[in-house]
């Protein structure tokens, strides 16, 4: 029997739709697709839409149970990413974040910030060899950052001005985004 075009494109349709109903193919494949949009250079937020943090009161704490003061970073060029072990956009963008954190961790304060447990972080960051260091979240301050989706990402330069508010997966590796913290360096 000899299957025509449109049986097998709706074959083929079929298989890719079992395909992401399987828990185990499912996060793999989303994983993938959301690497080609982390091919993508985030936006510089235009001056006119640019906004200066209202506050710092926000605390964060480390595995160790260390507390790490947002106050902390005042007149320090920061980088905020807010993500977790079970989001594929986040797993995506999270090669070009390590690539980002590997030249730049002496220069920019990191806050790789996430609500799961250690137990799976730990699991995350040893299986895919990251060395940045992640923080929970001990007070949320929705004046500080009001966060709905994650991946969500800032670059705050030293006087609090969010110079890029990335919402979904990003290439934070890019020359673009090097030149842009180059700069606020410099300031």
């Amino acid at each position: 029997m000899k299957l025509s075009k449109s049986q097998i494109s709706n074959l083929i349709f079929l298989v890719i739709i079992v395909i992401l109903i399987i828990p185990q193919t499912r996060k793999p494949i989303q994983v993938f697709l959301n690497k080609g949009f982390a091919l993508i250079s985030p936006s510089i937020e235009k001056k006119e839409k640019q906004t200066r943090l209202k506050s710092y009161e926000w605390k964060l704490k480390d595995e160790e149970g260390h507390i790490f003061d947002f106050e902390s970073v005042k007149g320090k060029v920061v980088f905020i990413n807010f993500w977790a072990t079970w989001c594929p956009p986040c797993i995506a963008e999270m090669p070009s974040i390590q690539g980002l954190y590997t030249d730049y961790k002496d220069k920019v304060e990191f806050l790789l910030v996430t609500n799961d447990p250690y137990s799976e972080i730990n699991k995350f960051l040893e299986e895919n060899n990251y060395d940045f260091k992640i923080l929970r979240p001990v007070t949320f301050n929705t004046s500080v950052f009001d966060v709905s989706t994650i991946p969500r990402t800032f670059l705050i330069d030293k006087t609090g001005t969010i110079i890029i508010d990335e919402t979904g997966a990003a290439n934070w590796n890019s020359d673009k985004v090097r030149l842009v913290i180059d700069s606020l360096l410099k300031e």
